[in-house]
């Protein structure tokens, strides 16, 4: 154990790698959103500003929880991947997306993916963890799904924003 850390206490030593708002949001854009360049991180939801985007992104590649190699089809752009390690946190983010849908006032569009993943339950959350690691490690998946979870996801986000724009 590095004497950085505060103690060997799992929990704090995971709130050290991903206390902070912006990484998890980070982390959740590349998982969910499939944003892989620093212009599509940039365009966050919650704002988030180009010098503390650059900051976590060295921090998560610092930690391991991200690569960055350069970019095949343009020479100034890099493309940011997820590790094992942070794939590995796909069930973490359903079930933290499974108790905010629960307990705190979301909003239909933005919570319809964390109800798929938590009615899907482990067995989706194996489904969609084969599909991250296929885009993002080079890893062929188990079997196909089809459609994918992914696809499925961006479907049920998509007829939520489409059901409410004929509303208005």
């Amino acid at each position: 154990m590095s004497g950085s850390h505060r103690s060997g206490c799992p929990i704090n030593l995971t709130l050290e790698v991903l206390g902070d708002k912006w990484s998890l949001l980070i982390l959740r854009d590349m998982m969910f959103g499939n944003r892989r360049h620093f212009r599509e991180l940039l365009r966050s939801e919650e704002g988030i500003s180009s010098n503390i985007l650059a900051d976590r992104l060295k921090m998560l590649l610092e930690e391991g929880l991200i690569t960055k190699a350069d970019d095949p089809s343009h020479k100034q752009k890099a493309i940011y991947s997820l590790t094992e390690k942070a794939i590995e946190l796909l069930p973490v983010f359903a079930q933290i997306g499974a108790w905010g849908t629960r307990h705190l006032p979301v909003s239909e569009e933005l919570s319809i993916r964390a109800k798929l993943l938590a009615d899907g339950g482990p067995p989706m959350w194996e489904d969609f963890m084969a599909e991250l690691r296929e885009a993002h490690l080079g890893i062929a998946p188990r079997k196909r799904q089809v459609p994918s979870v992914a696809e499925r996801l961006r479907a049920a986000y998509e007829e939520v924003c489409a059901r409410q724009a004929a509303k208005t």
